[in-house]
């Protein structure tokens, strides 16, 4: 993309703001703060404190077009192996669909029926174990829905392959009414596996082996595999290869979601994401906000050189989202090569994190409104609370605005550099209604939609993880001489073996 004209326009155009600061757009233009905004179904997103002008967003609109993003889309909603490294399609947009394929249909309402079963039944407690996008979506999604959840069900979720979070999750718990679900594609996963195993000899302990089966479903794509750990048939639950697991919330990985929400904010939630999922194929670039979302993000990182962005929700029902944003663009955009194979010419993925305001503020926005670095923030926030305390939530969105604020403009002192803020730090506001299962799948559809812009831009394929596959492989290695099955590696360097051998004496 950089020996393109669009791509050279837009260069040239940011040679042009050097200088320029937010303080400057907003005296010269006293609508910019109500014009940069785009909006759907209740969402606002306001981009006006963003390092950009009207000039801006048509050149990044041009470059849309000359990157093929329209087709792009298609290409995704059409089902076709847009995975081109695994030659498979990217369709978890299907999964959402008012009138989605069959399969996915009958799969939603043997999760329902299940769903009815467990919520209605003797179940105090269940436990989603997976790693990954088996665990973070659901997992952020639970979360963030409390105040739509059954209080008699206690909606747990494992991950960790150390035993410390095993004990955590498992604390307090009746393993005679404990329900186990476990997450994973191939049902060979080791953390997964191994917490699993796990469970299954604490519940075996208490309720004896004859019982335990009765206690565990399975969401996966090797239904074989589960029902050879022990796990009876008709709680097996399916997944496919045509999505992958940090794009997975709205497939069956959701169940244990569905447990505590019920099937009918289940839907809703996928109505949500639906809604986004036709705004980002129907709205102009200038209007669409995925795409927006995207395009700012490369502005950021391409043009202005920021490696860094955070996510940082007003909401506390929503601290794990950022953890979830941190997983869905650094495991899809965290790529050197583009998807023919060929290196990529410009920096890709940033680095992403956050935590919820106002914990934040007390924490790292120090270095957000006087370090040295300038990191885009998206901040994130409701106009309704799912609370009773009004006057708490006047304060929370306070601080969201007045924050968002500050970093623009600042307040400069040249008599005293120590209180001193430059501002002319660009910030991206997302304001909802209320944080409802409908918006959160707005949320999650307009991310996950956001990824894929920044990727077609990029040429790299957003579905693929192979990055994570080496240090799985030496582990695995590692694991082995560790338990004294293999003998040690002749080959391998000398710090890794020193810590290896001081492991062992001392454990």
């Amino acid at each position: 993309m950089q020996d393109t004209g669009e791509w050279q326009a837009l260069g040239a155009h940011r040679e042009a703001l050097d200088g320029v600061h937010l303080r400057d757009l907003f005296e010269g233009d006293r609508h910019r703060g109500e014009r940069l905004v785009a909006e759907t179904d209740g969402l606002l997103l306001d981009f006006s404190k963003n390092l950009l002008t009207d000039e801006t967003v048509e050149l990044l609109a041009a470059l849309a077009d000359r990157a093929g993003l329209g087709h792009r889309i298609e290409a995704m909603f059409g089902g076709e192996p847009v995975n081109t490294t695994e030659n498979r399609p990217a369709w978890h947009v299907a999964l959402r669909q008012p009138n989605p394929p069959p399969e996915v249909r009958a799969e939603f309402d043997h999760m329902a029926e299940f769903a009815a079963e467990v919520r209605n039944g003797h179940w105090h407690a269940v436990v989603n174990i997976g790693i990954g996008g088996s665990d973070l979506g659901p997992a952020v999604a639970t979360a963030a829905l409390g105040a739509y959840a059954d209080t008699e069900l206690d909606v747990r979720f494992l991950s960790n392959i150390d035993g410390a979070h095993f004990r955590e999750v498992t604390q307090g718990l009746d393993p005679a009414r404990t329900l186990f679900i476990v997450v994973s594609k191939t049902f060979t996963t080791t953390e997964t596996l191994t917490n699993a195993t796990t469970a299954r000899a604490w519940v075996a302990d208490a309720v004896g082996e004859d019982a335990a089966s009765s206690h565990f479903a399975a969401v996966t794509a090797s239904p074989n595999k589960a029902q050879d750990f022990g796990i009876d048939a008709e709680s097996v639950f399916a997944m496919w290869d045509w999505v992958g697991g940090r794009y997975s919330l709205a497939s069956a990985v959701g169940l244990s979601l569905m447990l505590a929400v019920g099937s009918d904010a289940f839907s809703e939630m996928l109505a949500g994401m639906h809604q986004i999922d036709e705004h980002f194929r129907t709205a102009p670039w200038v209007e669409n906000l995925p795409a927006l979302l995207g395009l700012i993000g490369i502005w950021n990182r391409n043009f202005w050189g920021w490696p860094t962005y955070a996510v940082l929700p007003y909401s506390q029902e929503l601290a794990l989202f950022p953890a979830y944003i941190q997983q869905l663009d650094m495991e899809s955009s965290g790529k050197s090569v583009q998807a023919d194979g060929t290196p990529v010419s410009t920096p890709t993925g940033p680095v992403v994190w956050g935590q919820p305001g106002t914990n934040g503020q007390h924490a790292f926005h120090q270095l957000l409104h006087q370090g040295t670095d300038i990191v885009p923030v998206d901040f994130i926030g409701f106009c309704r609370p799912n609370h009773s305390h009004i006057g708490h939530h006047d304060l929370l969105m306070a601080n969201l605005f007045a924050q968002a604020e500050a970093l623009a403009f600042g307040a400069p002192d040249a008599g005293e550099p120590h209180r001193s803020f430059p501002g002319n730090r660009p910030s991206t506001v997302l304001l909802g209604d209320q944080l409802t299962p409908h918006s959160l799948g707005q949320l999650v559809a307009l991310y996950e939609h956001k990824v894929f812009t920044q990727a077609t831009v990029w040429g790299i394929n957003p579905f693929d993880q192979w990055g994570v596959e080496l240090g799985k492989t030496l582990a695995s290695g590692i694991a082995a001489e560790l338990t004294g099955t293999a003998a040690p590696n002749p080959t391998r360097d000398s710090s890794t073996q020193s810590l290896i051998n001081r492991f062992l004496a001392h454990r």
